[in-house]
C-alpha cells in the first residue's frame, strides 16, 4: 500500500472514530497506525500539505483526548515517537505546528494519579525528545502542571520515572526564563535544590548530568549557584564533566554533559575559571581524541564544545596550537619509525579535516561545526602571526574547501541545493577569513580561480529561485535568502580578491552588470541583519559606477520588495468583522479616481459629514488611513514614473556621448592595431624562449607530481597503521581487563579452596560418626528382629495351646451338669489365658511399630550418606578445576574428599 492511501484510509477511519468510538472502530485505527508506521512515511506526514497534515491533526487530538482508550493513546503515542527520532526538521514541525508538547503534558496530566501507567512512561521519553534543545513557550497548555508533576516526582522515591523527569525538566529550564522564574516562585524550590544536589552522589552518571544542569540554569548567578560552583568545587565540576563526556555511558549523557559546560562557559567567572584549570590540555586532548571514529552525533557534539571553547580567548589559543600542527615533522618522524612498526599519533587536525570534507548525505552539523572551527581557529592565526605549521596546514584545507565549492554533476532537489548553501557560506566565511592576513591571502591566492567562483554563482542563481522575472517581488523562501547570502559573500571574496587572481577583476565586473543580481542585493539591502547590509552597500559602490549595472531594476526590485512586506504586515494585523467585510469594496475602486472627488472626501470627513449608507457603520478614522494609503500609493507610483522619464532622458545623453566615444576609440584602435602587429612579432620571440623555459617546468612538475605521489601512499601506510595501532590498543585493553578478572577470580577460589578444605574436613567427621552410629544402629534392628522372632514362636505356641484347651471345653461341655464346678475353674483360666493372649498381642505390634521406625531411620540415614558424597564429589570436582586453573600451584593442598 502506498503512504497516499494509507493515509487516505487513515483519515477516514479517524472520522468514523470520532463518530462512534466502539471498541471495533479502535482496533481498525489501530490496525491503520501500525501501516502507516510501517509505510516509513515521516516526511510526507510533516511535509505540510493537506492531507498528511489533516491525518496528523487528527492523530494528535484524539492523543490529547482524555476519552480515547489507553491502548490507542499508546499506539498515537509510539508513532508520533517515531516521528520525532527521524530528525530535527520533524522534530520542530511537530513542536510548532501540532503543539505536540500540550498534548502530551495533557496526556500526563489526566493520568497523574496513576504516574506508573504505560502511557506515563510512555509520554516521557517523547517529551524528553521533543524539548531537547528547544524553547518551550511558557503558555503551553498543562505547562504549570507539567512542572509541578515532574518536581513531585524528582522528589519521590519512585526509580522508574526519576531519570526520564529529571531529562524532561533539563531541556525545559535550559535556556528558558519563563520556566525558570516559574520554578524559582515555588514554596518548596529548596526541598527541591536539596534534592538535586543529593543526586549529585548518584550511581548514574547520567542522573548527575541531568542534575547539574538543572542547577546550572536556575541557580547559576544566585545565591545558591556562588556556592556550588565556587572556586573550591568548580575544578571537580570540570573533571567530572570532562570525564563524562571521555568516558561516558551513552550517547544522550555525553550530549547533556556538552551542553552543561556550553552553558558554563557563557558565565565569565566560570569561563575564567576552566582557562586557569590545570588539567585543561590533557582534557583537551582526550577531548580531541574523541573526533577519531566516532558516529556523527557524537562528533557533532564534541565539534560544538570545540566551537564554545573558541568562544573564550586563552582557550581558543590553546586549542589552536593543539588542532594547528604541522604536518611535515611527524610524517619525517613516522618515517624513521616506520620500520620499528609503530603507529602514528592521531592527529586532530586532519581528524577535524575529515568531518569538515562530508558529502551532502551525511549529518550537516558535523561538517557546518567543523568549518565554523576552522574559521574560529584561523581567525585566531590571523590575529597572531601565522606560524610555519599553520601554514603547512592551510595547504592541506585549501584543496578541500575549493573541492567543497565544487558544482555536482548531477540534478539536485530542493533540499540539497539548500544545504550547499549552507555549506558554501561557511566556506565562504571561512576563505574570507584568510584573505584578512596578507601571507594568508597570498597562500589563497595561489590556488583559486576565477572560474570557480563564476561558476559557484551561476550554480547558485540558476537553482536557488532567484532568476525569475523582475516585475514581482523576490521570493523570501529560506532557500532564496541562504543563496541571496552565499552570493553576496562570494562577491566579496572576488572583491578581495580581483588584484591578485588571474581574470578575477574582469569576472567580478561581469557579475556585477548581470541583472540577475538585482535579486540577492534587494534581499540583502532590506535584510534586517546589519552585516548583510553592509555587504549589500560594499558590493554596490562598487557596482554602481559601472555603465550596464540595472540601478533602476533593482529601484523596482527594493519597491517591491518593500510592498510585498508592507502588505504582509498588514495582513498579518487582525481588523474587525466589518473592516473585513467593506474593505474589499472599497479597495476596488480604480486607482485612477479623481483628485477632486478625493480632496472633496477629504473635506467632508474632516468637517464631520456623514458618510454614504453603504459605509455608514465604519470609523471615519480607519477610511481616513485606507485613502491615505491608496494617496500615498498614487503619489509613490507618479515619483516612479518621473524616475523612468529622466532615466530615460538620461540615456539619451549617454547614447549620444557613447556615439563620440565610438568614433574616438575606433581611430584609437587603428592605431593601437598597428603597434600590435609590431608587439605581435616582439612576442612570437619571446615565445620560443618561454617554450624552452615551459618544457623545464614540466619536467619540474612531473618530479614534484612524482613526489607526491610516494607522500600520498606513505600517507595511506600511516593511515593503516594508524588502524593497527587502535585495534591492538583495544585488544590489548581486552586483555590487561580479563588478566585483572582473572587475578580476581584467582583470589577467589584461593579463599573457596580453604573454606572447602575445612568443609571437608568437618564432613569426614560427621561421616565417621554417621557410619558409628549406622552400626550402633544396625546392631539394635538385628537384637529387635531376633526379639521379634522369638514373639512370633512364642505366639504361635500359645495359639496351639489355645485350640488345645477349646476342643477341651467343647468336650466338657457335652458332660453333666455335675462337672459345673470344674467348668467354672476351666473357664477361669481360660480367661486368664486370653489375657496374656492380649497382652502377647500388644507386645508384637509394639514391636512391630518399633521395626518399622527403626527401618525409616535407615532409610533416612543412607539418604542423607547419598547427598554428603554428592557434595563431596561435587567438592572434589571444584579442586580439581581450581588445581588445573592455578596450574598445579595448589598441590600440596588437595584432598581427596571421595568417599
Amino acid at each position: 500500500m502506498d503512504a497516499t492511501t494509507c493515509l487516505k484510509s487513515m483519515l477516514l477511519v479517524i472520522r468514523q472514530y470520532r463518530n462512534n468510538r466502539s471498541a471495533a472502530n479502535a482496533s481498525q485505527l489501530k490496525r491503520q497506525i501500525d501501516d502507516l508506521a510501517g509505510v516509513k512515511c515521516g516526511r510526507l506526514l510533516v511535509s505540510g500539505q493537506v492531507l498528511p497534515s489533516e491525518c496528523l491533526s487528527g492523530l494528535v487530538e484524539l492523543a490529547g483526548d482524555p476519552n480515547t482508550s489507553p491502548a490507542l493513546t499508546g499506539t498515537i503515542i509510539s508513532l508520533l515517537a517515531q516521528l520525532a527520532a527521524s530528525d530535527d526538521e520533524s522534530r520542530e514541525a511537530l513542536l510548532s505546528s501540532y503543539n505536540l508538547t500540550g498534548t502530551l503534558a495533557s496526556v500526563i496530566h489526566c493520568n497523574s494519579a496513576t504516574p506508573r501507567e504505560p502511557v506515563v512512561l510512555q509520554c516521557l521519553p517523547v517529551l524528553q525528545k521533543l524539548t531537547y534543545n528547544m524553547r518551550i513557550p511558557h503558555c503551553t497548555p498543562y505547562m504549570d502542571e507539567l512542572i509541578a508533576f515532574l518536581i513531585h516526582h524528582v522528589q519521590s522515591p519512585n526509580e522508574d520515572l526519576t531519570m526520564p523527569c529529571l531529562g524532561v525538566l533539563a531541556n525545559l529550564c535550559r535556556s528558558n526564563p519563563f520556566v525558570q522564574t516559574h520554578v524559582k516562585s515555588l514554596s518548596h524550590v529548596k526541598a527541591f535544590y536539596r534534592t538535586l544536589i543529593n543526586f549529585l552522589a548518584h550511581s548514574s552518571l547520567t542522573v548527575v548530568v541531568f542534575a547539574l544542569s538543572i542547577l546550572a540554569s536556575l541557580t547559576l548567578n544566585e545565591e545558591v549557584g556562588e556556592k556550588l560552583f565556587h572556586a573550591k568545587n568548580i575544578y571537580q565540576t570540570f573533571q567530572l564533566i570532562f570525564n563524562i563526556i571521555v568516558n561516558g555511558d551513552g550517547t544522550l549523557t555525553c550530549k547533556y554533559a556538552v551542553d552543561l559546560l556550553v552553558d558554563l562557559l557563557k558565565n565569565p567567572k566560570i569561563a575564567d575559571y576552566l582557562t586557569r584549570y590545570e588539567h585543561f590540555s590533557l582534557c583537551l586532548s582526550q577531548v580531541l581524541g574523541l573526533l577519531h571514529g566516532k558516529d556523527p552525533d557524537s562528533a557533532a557534539k564534541v565539534l560544538e564544545l570545540l566551537v564554545a571553547l573558541c568562544s573564550v580567548p586563552g582557550l581558543r589559543r590553546q586549542l589552536c596550537q593543539s588542532v594547528l600542527r604541522a604536518p611535515g615533522p611527524r610524517l619525517q618522524a613516522l618515517a624513521k619509525k616506520d620500520g620499528q612498526g609503530r603507529g602514528p599519533e592521531p592527529d586532530p587536525g586532519l581528524a577535524l579535516l575529515q568531518w569538515a570534507s562530508l558529502p551532502l548525505d551525511r549529518p550537516e552539523t558535523c561538517y557546518l561545526q567543523a568549518l565554523t572551527l576552522f574559521a574560529e581557529l584561523f581567525e585566531e592565526v590571523a590575529v597572531s602571526l601565522p606560524s610555519g605549521s599553520a601554514r603547512a596546514f592551510l595547504d592541506l584545507l585549501l584543496p578541500v574547501l575549493l573541492g567543497l565549492l565544487q558544482g555536482p554533476g548531477m540534478p539536485l532537489s530542493e533540499l540539497q541545493v539548500k544545504k550547499h548553501c549552507v555549506r558554501a557560506a561557511r566556506v565562504m566565511d571561512l576563505l574570507l577569513v584568510l584573505s584578512s592576513h596578507d601571507e594568508m591571502k597570498m597562500q589563497v591566492s595561489q590556488q583559486l580561480s576565477s572560474q570557480l567562483c563564476v561558476s559557484q554563482v551561476e550554480l547558485l542563481l540558476s537553482n536557488s529561485h532567484m532568476d525569475t522575472g523582475f516585475g514581482c517581488p523576490a521570493t523570501s523562501s529560506d532557500l532564496s535568502q541562504v543563496g541571496a547570502e552565499v552570493v553576496l559573500k562570494v562577491l566579496q571574496l572576488m572583491s578581495q580578491f580581483k588584484q591578485v587572481v588571474r581574470d578575477m577583476e574582469t569576472s567580478f565586473y561581469r557579475i556585477l552588470q548581470d541583472q540577475r543580481m538585482v535579486t540577492p542585493l534587494s534581499l540583502a539591502l532590506a535584510s534586517d541583519r546589519r552585516e548583510h547590509v553592509q555587504t549589500a552597500l560594499r558590493i554596490l559602490l562598487e557596482a554602481a559606477p559601472l555603465p550596464d549595472f540595472p540601478a533602476i531594476v533593482l529601484g523596482e526590485c527594493i519597491a517591491a520588495n518593500n510592498a510585498y512586506r508592507h502588505r504582509e504586515v498588514e495582513l498579518s494585523i487582525q481588523s474587525p468583522p466589518t473592516l473585513g467585510r467593506t474593505f474589499p469594496t472599497m479597495s476596488a475602486n480604480p486607482p485612477s479616481s479623481s483628485p477632486h472627488s478625493i480632496h472633496n472626501l477629504i473635506e467632508k470627513l474632516q468637517s464631520g459629514m456623514e458618510l454614504q449608507e453603504q459605509v455608514k457603520d465604519v470609523r471615519v478614522s480607519e477610511i481616513m488611513d485606507v485613502y491615505e494609503q491608496k494617496i500615498c500609493a498614487l503619489a509613490s507610483k507618479e515619483s516612479r514614473l518621473q524616475d523612468l522619464l529622466e532615466a530615460k532622458a538620461l540615456a539619451l545623453s549617454q547614447a549620444d556621448r557613447l556615439i563620440a566615444q565610438y568614433r574616438c576609440q575606433r581611430a584609437q584602435a587603428e592605431a593601437e592595431a598597428r603597434k600590435l602587429a609590431s608587439l605581435l612579432k616582439e612576442a612570437e620571440r619571446r615565445k620560443e624562449e618561454l617554450q624552452g623555459d615551459l618544457s623545464t617546468q614540466m619536467l619540474e612538475a612531473e618530479r614534484t607530481k612524482a613526489d607526491i605521489e610516494q607522500l600520498l601512499q606513505h600517507n595511506t601506510r600511516l593511515q593503516t597503521d594508524s588502524q593497527e595501532h587502535q585495534s591492538l590498543k583495544g585488544s590489548y585493553n581486552e586483555l590487561l581487563h580479563r588478566y585483572s578478572e582473572c587475578e580476581r577470580m584467582l583470589k577467589e577460589l584461593q579463599t573457596a579452596h580453604i573454606s572447602l578444605n575445612k568443609q571437608a574436613d568437618t564432613l569426614r567427621k560427621q561421616n565417621e560418626s554417621l557410619k558409628l552410629h549406622q552400626d550402633r544402629l544396625l546392631t539394635q534392628l538385628a537384637e529387635q528382629e531376633e526379639q521379634i522372632k522369638g514373639l512370633d514362636s512364642d505366639l504361635q505356641e500359645r495359639g496351639g495351646e489355645i485350640s488345645d484347651l477349646q476342643q477341651e471345653l467343647k468336650r466338657q461341655d457335652e458332660r453333666s451338669k455335675e462337672r459345673e464346678r470344674e467348668r467354672m475353674d476351666m473357664e477361669d483360666t481360660i480367661d486368664v489365658l486370653r489375657k496374656e493372649l492380649n497382652k502377647t498381642e500388644q507386645a508384637r505390634k509394639d514391636a512391630s511399630i518399633k521395626a518399622s521406625s527403626l527401618e525409616l531411620q535407615k532409610s533416612q540415614l543412607e539418604a542423607k550418606l547419598q547427598k554428603k558424597d554428592e557434595e563431596l564429589s561435587k567438592h572434589g570436582q571444584m579442586l580439581a578445576m581450581i588445581h588445573t586453573f592455578t596450574g598445579g600451584k595448589l598441590k600440596n593442598e588437595t584432598v581427596n574428599l571421595s568417599l
